[in-house]
């Protein structure tokens, strides 16, 4: 009996994480709920383990070395390996404050989860992934890292002059194209992933999207076939601009 295919997605206990997990559940994969928080994370398991989803919770908090370097070797333990990460896991400090008047503290605080977490992760992941024979990595980014938006004064994103999150966004797009760049040669392929506007709260339920839409761009690059790309930056309808 071939054995399901192991996602692993960080900040999976709500919003767009947890409906990815749900979708790619109901596929036939066995989804990990990754999640600092152990009854959160537990309930969410429990919750798609009742819709009949093979969803299990690893304890992965994104600022402690130890719990992702622990996370890492349950993986292998008790699921022999890892074909997928998502790097969703994000938050976004400062509020509306203009980038000359944003507490360094909160930059700082920011790309330690969105940037550095991120990366920490996909390290930690990484020997994992490259023993599976299709392995996926998937970053959760924005349309508000696209400096090609930012700098467009027409553009919609434009009016979201967030230094903190807009900047750790298009930081995770070049860790995206560099570590695409060094597994050119492999079966992983690794892409960012833009949800658009969706409604979690993380802005507040202000997203003009549903969960259910936010979540499908993950569910897409984390299923590429062979033939898909890698190192790309991807909405629901195509390729995103940097």
């Amino acid at each position: 009996m071939t054995q399901p295919t192991t996602v692993l997605i960080t900040g999976a206990n709500k919003g767009i994480g947890f409906e990815t997990a749900r979708q790619l559940g109901a596929l036939g994969h066995r989804v990990l709920i990754g999640s600092r928080d152990e009854q959160r994370g537990s309930e969410a398991a429990a919750a798609l383990t009742q819709e009949g989803i093979h969803a299990h919770f690893i304890q992965l908090d994104l600022q402690d070395q130890d719990s992702i370097a622990a996370a890492a070797q349950t993986i292998a333990k008790e699921y022999s390996g890892l074909d997928v990460l998502i790097n969703n896991a994000g938050i976004s400090l400062g509020g509306a404050a203009a980038p000359s008047q944003l507490p360094v503290n909160d930059l700082k605080a920011t790309f330690e989860t969105n940037f550095f977490g991120t990366i920490a992760v996909t390290r930690a992941m990484l020997p994992l992934l490259l023993q599976s024979p299709a392995g996926r990595i998937v970053n959760m980014s924005s349309g508000l890292g696209s400096l090609t938006f930012n700098s467009d004064p027409h553009h919609e994103h434009a009016q979201f002059n967030l230094l903190a999150y807009n900047s750790s966004k298009a930081a995770v797009n070049m860790a995206t194209i560099t570590f695409a760049k060094e597994f050119k040669d492999t079966p992983l392929k690794i892409n960012s992933g833009d949800p658009g506007f969706t409604a979690t709260d993380l802005n507040g339920f202000t997203g003009q999207r549903t969960v259910e839409q936010g979540a499908k761009i993950a569910v897409r690059l984390a299923t590429l076939d062979a033939d898909g790309p890698t190192g790309g930056f991807f909405d629901e309808n195509g390729e995103v601009p940097w």
